[in-house]
């Protein structure tokens, strides 16, 4: 990360400072006094609560200047009229200066994975960064940014939104040199109104770049097509049913160790391999090698890496705990990673037993795509236990797609349904946890492989 000096920051941002303190300097920015470190740029932000209260403790932990709308005490600070359009302003020069490019990731489903694979690729080649975990919103993107090193040469940034106008500002602060929009989904629907809305939204990644810049695309969704918003860019497609894509992945089969396919169409087949399973993680792979080919990364690089890739934590992990196989895949959902974790469920061996919790933000669609999972896990499960307000939904699908009573149960409260599950689960089953973040899925896991008290 870049040393800023108080001066320098200030100028980028519009800022007041005291001038005996103009050469203090900074590295990296923090707005949680829990996490600060030493040297950083503490961000006293308004929110639940008011971040000028915490800039005495701050200080006491290391904070070598602070970020805020008014001073409290004489300590090294950057007055600025809002403070989270400073710290974008800050993020956007530092961008600037480091000189980097940038690869922006978005989209519905699969874009945090699909970032860990184009990081994976990248960094065989180059010099990369990228967002931490839940750091890709207006306030993690930019302390991302400011913690990248001097010498990164590209940055792989995950932007992450369910309002209208949130990735355009996210855009413009990163200036990326190319974008991947991996789909466009149902996710957030409630806040955007309509499928056709959150394309809009995902969209507005193109806002902050280039005329000619490289957009890479899923094909297989025919609205990304001939759309007046790729005027003037490079579009790239990436699919594995439109024939029309540029990269077009095939012969999906699966191992001991994971799954194959093939990449092909317009250029010579690159044969790939994954450590994961289920088709939907096809896609995400497509567009991170759409990535690294358009960067120059070598076919050999782009193999091996697929090769090592391992996910992060909570994304469809699957290991074996005593007599039970365990597919712990609770970092989020909605109806598109629902079906996809149901249907790699599907192809277990053992009773499959699908332990799901709610799917947020759907608004006037959530009965509706409740019922919808209900159905497809009668189909893809032996045993369906699903936790939240929507669970009644869940378990009439399920019925109706032939599931006894015994079978489908619904839950709203999670100490209840871990008890059940308890008595329920039997040595060589295997257990789906699935849910939104917000329904903590991974408790219901913790709390089932907990032993009981003697």
């Amino acid at each position: 990360m870049g040393v800023i000096t108080l001066e320098q920051a200030a100028q980028w941002c519009g800022g007041q400072i005291d001038p005996k303190y103009k050469d203090v300097t900074f590295l990296g920015a923090n707005m949680d006094t829990r996490k600060l470190e030493p040297g950083q740029l503490f961000l006293a932000l308004q929110g639940a609560r008011d971040g000028h209260d915490f800039i005495p403790a701050a200080m006491e932990k290391g904070a070598a200047a602070v970020l805020c709308s008014r001073s409290v005490g004489d300590y090294p600070a950057i007055i600025v009229e809002d403070v989270r359009v400073a710290l974008g302003q800050l993020a956007q020069a530092e961008r600037q200066r480091i000189g980097m490019k940038v690869l922006a990731v978005t989209g519905s489903v699969g874009k945090s994975t699909t970032k860990e694979m184009a990081v994976s690729i990248l960094q065989t080649t180059y010099r990369t960064a990228k967002t931490p975990v839940n750091h890709n919103n207006d306030l993690g993107m930019p302390m991302a940014i400011l913690a990248m090193p001097e010498d990164t040469e590209v940055a792989v940034l995950e932007m992450g939104m369910n309002h209208f106008r949130e990735i355009a500002y996210l855009t413009n602060i990163a200036k990326p040199d190319l974008g991947i929009i991996v789909n466009a989904g149902t996710m957030h629907i409630e806040n955007l109104g309509s499928a056709e809305g959150i394309l809009q939204a995902k969209l507005e990644l193109l806002e902050g770049m280039q005329p000619g810049s490289t957009i890479i695309l899923n094909g297989d969704d025919s609205r990304m097509w001939d759309r007046q918003e790729l005027a003037g860019m490079n579009p790239v497609y990436f699919g594995v049913k439109d024939g029309r894509c540029h990269l077009l992945g095939m012969d999906i089969t699966y191992t001991e160790t994971g799954m194959r396919f093939v990449i092909g169409n317009d250029r010579e087949p690159i044969p790939v391999s994954l450590s994961l399973e289920g088709d939907h993680f096809v896609p995400d792979a497509l567009a991170a090698v759409a990535a690294g080919i358009a960067l120059g990364v070598e076919v050999g690089d782009i193999q091996k890496a697929l090769a090592e890739f391992q996910n992060m934590e909570g994304r469809q992990e699957i290991y074996t705990v005593g007599e039970y196989t365990i597919i712990k895949d609770c970092y989020n959902a909605g109806p598109e990673s629902m079906a996809a974790a149901l249907e790699v469920l599907s192809k277990k061996k053992g009773r499959r037993v699908a332990v799901l919790g709610d799917m947020l933000e759907l608004g006037i669609s959530a009965q509706a795509e409740h019922y919808k999972v209900g159905r497809i896990a009668a189909e893809k499960a032996d045993v369906v236990l699903a936790y939240g307000p929507n669970s009644a939904r869940v378990l009439s699908g399920a019925r109706t797609g032939g599931m006894s009573e015994a079978c489908a149960r619904a839950f709203t409260d999670r100490d209840r349904m871990i008890a059940v599950l308890k008595q329920m689960a039997q040595p060589g089953d295997v257990l789906l946890f699935k849910g939104s973040r917000g329904m903590r899925m991974e408790l219901v896991l913790e709390g089932f492989l907990q032993k009981e008290e003697e």
